[in-house]
This record gives C-alpha cells, structure tokens and sequence, in this order.
C-alpha cells in the first residue's frame, strides 16, 4: 500500500518521534514513543514527529467512516435517528444505560431486533448493546435494511456493506479501495491498515465541512460527545471544552485522530506499544503546540488526564516540526 503522491515525500527519518515519561514523585519510570502527523486534507504533510508512513490499524476511528453508508444510503433519514443516532453510529462508548438506549432506537427504528447485533456480550453484561460498538452495528444493520442487503453476514469482508465502507475510505485516501489492507477488529467487524499520515487526511476531510455526509456526522460528534465516548472519557472531554472546534476520535492500541474544524486540518497520533494515557498526553502536547485549544482548555485537560494521581505526571519531551 502506497500514499498518493502528495504524500510520498514525507521522508522516513530525521525528525524523532515524541517521548511520553511517567513522573513518580518527578522521577522517571516508563517511556513511551509515540509517532505524529499533521496533515490537510490535499494529504500534505505538514508538521510530524518520528513516522508519518507508520503503519497500524486505525480500530475504533474508522468509526465516522464506517458510519458514512449509514447516511448515504438514506437509513439515517428514513429511521430518523437526529443527531444522537449519528453519534451513537460514531462511537466507542460506556455501555451505560443511556448508551444502550441510543444503540436500541438505531435497531427500533429499523425494525430490528437486538438479537441480529453480532458484537460481543461484554464481560458482566447482559446484551450486545452494552458493547462499546453496539451503536456502529446498528447503524450496519439499519442501513443493510434499508438497502435490501443480507443481514447475517454484515460483519464479512466481502459483504456490499463492507465492500462500500472500503471503497468511501479509498475515495478520501485518493486510491483503489481494493489496496487496503483488512483485518477483523475487536467487534467482529473489519479495520483497516493505514499508514499515520493517511489517518490524518481521513480526519482533516472529516473536519473540513466539504463532504455532507462526514460534516452531519462530525457535526453529530460535537452536539452530543457524551454519546461518543462517555462521561469523564478522552474524546468526550476533549469535545465538550473545545468550543466547536476540535473533533476527536480515539482506537485502541494507541491511536487517536483528531480534526480542526473548518480548516481541513487534522493530527493523527500513534504510540508504539499501544498506551492509551500516552496518547492522550501527547493529542494535548500536539494541540497546545499547533494553538487549537485555548490555554484555559490545555491546563484543564492536563489536570484530568495528565496527572493521575497526586504523586504522578505525564510528562511529552519532544514537538512536531515542519516537514
């Protein structure tokens, strides 16, 4: 898999990736090396620290994405869902009650029974709408209702559902969809594998305002983060103190992407052993540096999610620099 050419001159070497240290009592215990990108969404790369070209999996910030068929295929309108269905379809969420509510409508709305959610029971849970996914499965199943598509075998690669995931994401990265490289993610549906600087261009498209399905899904996102991720969670906070402006979706295994809104600009963040604290530390160090948050908005995150405990810091060594 290759970047477009507007991408392919983002050298590999030369710019160092950030480090993110664990501060007992000032002193250092753990590192982590975490690789950034800041990109438009002409896919240049603009600022980086260590790898833009750094393969991964993007997980749960395909979400959007993957949520796009949901809207075009005209089940969004026709289950009339509003804004709280569209971000439940978008979200890695709680599994709280309110949650599984949101999910629920996806599937009522449809017709559907919960019984056709094939995302796992999560551990100490009683339905499938408890899962952190729950709401992107409905919103599958809703829009294979709406398009007359077989509802057993949503989940499959080679399922149209699948089929026209991969080639809306392909579209955005300026290549054949059939280059992307698939594997099955945590829910049972499929991720994909996606070079760092290539998740940022997915993100600064979202943000941009000039894709209608993405604008009324990231518009969704801002109107209700508490569907997102949860109370108290990186993504919820972040887009609930970011004043309209930041749209913020993190994955598993170290991965978050966040858009500028308006701009058609976006980060995209990966740490190298997974660590989900390093890459919250880092989207801060990342945002403060590129001036998207108010200093205010900085210092209040830092305190929920860069200082664990009274006796603990998170602390980044490191910036982006200009490619």
């Amino acid at each position: 898999m290759s970047l477009p050419s507007s991408l392919s001159g983002a050298l590999r070497s030369g710019v160092p990736p950030l480090e993110v240290r664990l501060l007992r009592n000032g002193i250092p215990e753990s590192c982590h090396r975490v690789h950034a990108v800041v990109c438009d969404q002409r896919g240049r790369v603009l600022m980086r620290a260590g790898d833009p070209q750094q393969l991964s999996f993007i997980r749960s910030a395909l979400k959007p994405f993957q949520a796009t068929t949901f809207v075009a295929s005209g089940a969004a309108e026709r289950n009339g869902c509003g804004d709280r269905g569209l971000a439940i379809a978008c979200a890695s969420h709680a599994g709280t009650a309110a949650h599984a509510r949101e999910a629920f409508r996806l599937l009522w709305g449809a017709d559907l029974e919960t019984t056709r959610l094939q995302c796992p029971v999560p551990a100490g849970a009683s339905s499938p709408l408890e899962h952190n996914c729950s709401g992107k499965h409905a919103a599958f199943l809703a829009t294979c209702r709406q398009l007359h598509w077989p509802l057993e075998s949503y989940l499959q690669p080679d399922h149209p559902l699948q089929r026209e995931v991969v080639k809306r994401v392909g579209e955005l990265l300026g290549l054949p969809g059939a280059e992307l490289v698939q594997a099955r993610d945590d829910c049972g549906a499929p991720t994909l594998q996606l070079q760092l600087a290539q998740m940022a261009l997915l993100f600064a498209h979202l943000g941009a305002g000039e894709h209608p399905d993405l604008e009324r899904l990231g518009r969704s996102m801002l109107a209700h983060p508490e569907l997102v991720a949860g109370e108290g969670r990186f993504d919820t906070e972040l887009m609930r103190r970011g004043h309209g402006q930041v749209i913020s979706k993190g994955g598993a295994e170290g991965i978050q992407c966040v858009s500028r809104v308006g701009e058609g600009l976006a980060v995209a963040v990966k740490v190298e052993d997974g660590s989900s604290r390093a890459k919250q530390a880092v989207t801060l160090h990342v945002l403060e540096q590129l001036g998207w948050l108010t200093p205010s908005t900085i210092e209040d995150l830092a305190g929920r999610f860069l200082r664990p405990a009274d006796h603990l810091r998170l602390a980044v060594e490191g910036d982006l620099r200009f490619d």
